[in-house]
Parts: C-alpha cells; structure tokens; sequence
C-alpha cells in the first residue's frame, strides 16, 4: 500500500506540474533581472500547487484508511494550507515580507493554541526533562516560523530546495518508522513522492519553481510533523534529526544574515552571496552544485538518523561535524578571506555598513520627496543629486555598466553603476535603493526624462514622459 502512494503521489504531482508548465497562462512568472535571478526566460513560480494538491490526496486517503487519523490530524492540514496560502497568493501577487511573517505567525500560533507545541525540554536518550512553562511559545513558534523560512531562503537554484525537502521528509519517514507512527510514515511518503514528481520539472534548466507557497509548504510540513512525531511536545530525537538535517540550510541561513547585518541591508533581502552562488562563481555548474550540497545534505541526514541507531552516540560527532563545516564552508566559500586578516576584514565591513546605511537612509527621503515634489523636474533635480551623493549615474560613462529593474508601474528603469566585479552585489543592492523612489515617482508622472525606461515585456504603457521646465541639473 505505501509504495502505491507513494507512485500516487509522484503521478499526481507530475501531472499538475506538466499541466501548469503548459498551461502558461502569465499568473505567477518569475522574471529574469540579470543580478540574482539567472534564468534568461520568464519561468512560472506555482510549482507549490501540485504538491499541495498531491499531499492533501494523501490526508484524505489517510482519513479514510486510518482510525482516528483527522481527530490527531487536523491541526496540522488546517494550519499547513494556511501556510501555503500565504505563499501561493505571494506567488501570484507580492505581498511583502511583513505581511508574509503576520502570515507564518499567524498559522503558528494557530497550531500552537490547537496543542501541538513544545511544552518541554528533554534528554532524548536518558532521564530527566525541563518543563518550558510560558517559554513554550516563543520557542514553538520560532521553530515554526523558522524552519519555512530557512527553506525559501535557500531556494535560489533550481532543485536545491525541492532536494533538500525530500531528504527531510524521507527523513521523517524513517523517524516514523522506528518511533512506529505509521500515520507520520505515511503522510511523509506521500510528501517525498509529491516532491520527487515536481522535481523531475526542477532540476536544472527549470522549467517551473517551488514559488514561496512551495518553499513554506515544505517548511512548515517538516516542522509541524517533526513536533508531532516528537512524542506529544517533548522535544526528543526527531527534532535532533530535523536540525542535523538542516546543516546546510542554516549554516547558509546564518551567513546569509551576519553578512547583511554587516552590510546594512535588511535580513530579507535576497542577494547573490549564498552557498550555491558561491559555489558557482568557484567554476562549479549548476549540476555539480546540487549534487555536491545534495551530498552534505544526505550524509547530515543519515548522521541524524543514526541517532535513533545508537541512542544518541554520535551526536557529538554531527555536532561537530556542523562546526567544522562551518569553518570550512566560510573559508571555502570566501566569505573569510584568511583567518589571520578576520579582525581587518570585520573593519572593512563596518565601513561598508556604513556607507550602506547611508544609501539606504537618502533613498527613504528620496521616497519621500517623491510624494511632497509638486512636479517632476523637482523631484528630477533631487534624484539625479541623490544618484551623485551614492556613486550611481543615470546615463552611460566610462567604467560604469548598466542594471536594469523593474518597477511596479509596468516600466524597466536602467541605472549604471561601477563596473568592479569584486564590489557588483554591493552596488546593486545601493542602487536597489533608489527604486521606492522611482516606483512612486512613476506613479505620479509616468516616465522621467534623464533617466533611460522601457516598457516592460507585454505592457501597454502609454504614459507620455514627464520632462521638466528648465535645467535644474546641480
């Protein structure tokens, strides 16, 4: 029977990912921008919806097939379709990273106040356990909203998240199994079949992507399971084999945020600097990429199953393989230049940080002077003193290449900045700045003279360009 859904769910996740791919009806593309999205055609990011499609099949055949399976059940279906509509309405519209995490919040704490929760802390091989008392939110709900948020972040190549969700909910499976849940084996086999099925359309070139519903579903499917194979809140191996298993997603998590933290830049904001996209710029292809973090990610897994083997032995083994990971992974990959130039290099990074501050603090007025100028050569004459103060030009010069960015008015606006390979994603997350400006600005008056727009593929903008009065070029 568990190999017969398991077929299932791959047919069915298969057959709704063809169906979306050929469909192509324009709701919910991923557009190319040349800075972090590589792929040089619009790719549809709904690859979520078959998935879910496939999973919920799964929970009603696991209603039907198994006793008591919706009373045990329903917390999880009601707060993981909460989740992944969060993530699908993003995908067809963006909501913003604030609604998003009102969103994960909200479906958290919903399961929490349904009883499925970490309510204390325990040794998962031996006698003894803390009980959490109020701290049990928090930390259940960060847990939660962690783990969705971790998998979305590193889906960034094709596959790689899709991958990563696989080994984790076989995974699951196999703690399931030895923790003898045969509901938990069940609803993870028919995760891994639905995963196996889109991933077919995933692998490298893409053809369709997880989107945000994809990513959060995956997430939040992980961590909610894990809470509910963990023994009713009691926090014992499952959880273990979850995070050993999620080695590279946080490891990358975690460099992800101490760089933008150092930068100045918000934590969300997505950028060009993860793992894979180092691993490229080190001469790895796409495909060796993935097989190479598959790998890490494989082994990790298998490190925390052997938990369950050896009742906790080689615990302090994964632990330290995770560190010494870390340590190679930052060398490696070039976010430590040289341990013995760390203290220069953290110098160096403040000044950035600083200087990124700047910038981020003369686009919020640039902002708001989009909404207090009473006509566009006002705004013109700040804008293009603005792009002087930050390092970037409107028109073409010497040493400088141009970056194009979409704005929400339906136009491409096109920026020309230092052309220095080492420094490129600095500068387009500076010029990335400038475009809340330009979005309201745009709003108001249409296309700007001085500054080079197109309009964006399959819009019929006919705003006529706003040109101002006189020279007011400081």
């Amino acid at each position: 029977m568990m190999w017969l859904l398991f077929t299932g769910a791959i047919l069915v996740s298969a057959l709704g990912t063809w169906l979306i791919i050929r469909q192509n009806s324009g709701l919910g593309m991923d557009h190319p921008d040349q800075h972090r999205k590589l792929h040089t055609t619009p790719v549809p990011r709904l690859g979520g919806l078959p998935v879910f499609v496939a999973l919920c099949l799964g929970f009603a055949f696991a209603t039907w097939w198994l006793p008591d399976f919706f009373a045990q059940w329903w917390p999880i279906i009601l707060t993981n379709l909460l989740i992944f509509s969060v993530g699908f309405a993003d995908d067809l519209r963006p909501l913003g990273a604030r609604v998003k995490l009102v969103g994960q919040i909200g479906a958290a704490c919903i399961l929490y106040a349904l009883g499925i929760s970490i309510d204390s802390l325990s040794n998962p091989f031996g006698e003894g356990q803390i009980v959490l008392g109020w701290w049990g939110l928090p930390i259940t709900l960060l847990w939660l909203i962690s783990i969705p948020n971790i998998i979305n972040l590193i889906d960034g190549m094709d596959g790689l998240a899709t991958g990563f969700g696989l080994f984790l909910s076989l995974t699951l499976a196999f703690v399931g199994h030895f923790a003898r849940m045969p509901d938990v084996v069940l609803i993870s086999v028919v995760m891994s079949g639905a995963l196996i099925g889109f991933l077919v359309f995933n692998l490298p070139p893409a053809r369709i992507f997880l989107g945000d519903g994809g990513a959060y579903l995956i997430g939040f499917f992980v961590a909610s399971v894990s809470l509910l194979s963990s023994n009713k809140g009691t926090i014992i191996a499952s959880l273990l084999v979850v995070i050993i298993a999620l080695g590279v997603p946080i490891l990358d998590t975690l460099f992800a945020i101490i760089r933008r933290l150092l930068r100045g830049v918000p934590i969300f904001r997505a950028d060009a600097q993860h793992i894979h996209h180092r691993l490229m710029l080190l001469g790895f292809s796409k495909a060796k990429a993935l097989i190479a973090l598959y790998t890490v990610c494989l082994v990790l897994s298998l490190f925390g199953i052997s938990l369950f083997w050896n009742r906790g032995l080689s615990l302090p083994i994964a632990t330290a393989a995770l560190f010494l990971l870390g340590l190679g992974a930052a060398r490696y990959l070039g976010y430590v230049r040289s341990w013995r130039e760390v203290r220069a290099q953290f110098r160096e990074a403040l000044n950035r940080r600083r200087d990124m501050l700047y910038t981020a603090a003369y686009g919020k007025v640039l902002e708001w002077e989009a909404e207090r100028s009473l006509e566009a050569d006002e705004f013109l004459m700040l804008f293009r003193l603005g792009t002087e103060r930050i390092g970037v030009k409107l028109a073409p010069a010497a040493g400088f290449r141009p970056l194009d960015f979409s704005l929400i008015t339906d136009l491409t606006c096109r920026l020309y900045v230092p052309d220095d390979a080492d420094m490129a994603d600095r500068w387009v997350a500076k010029a990335d700045q400038l475009i809340p400006a330009l979005n309201l600005a745009t709003e108001r008056w249409g296309r700007l003279s001085d500054i080079e727009f197109t309009p964006a593929a399959g819009s019929l903008d006919s705003r006529p360009i706003a040109t101002p009065k006189a020279n007011l070029t400081p």
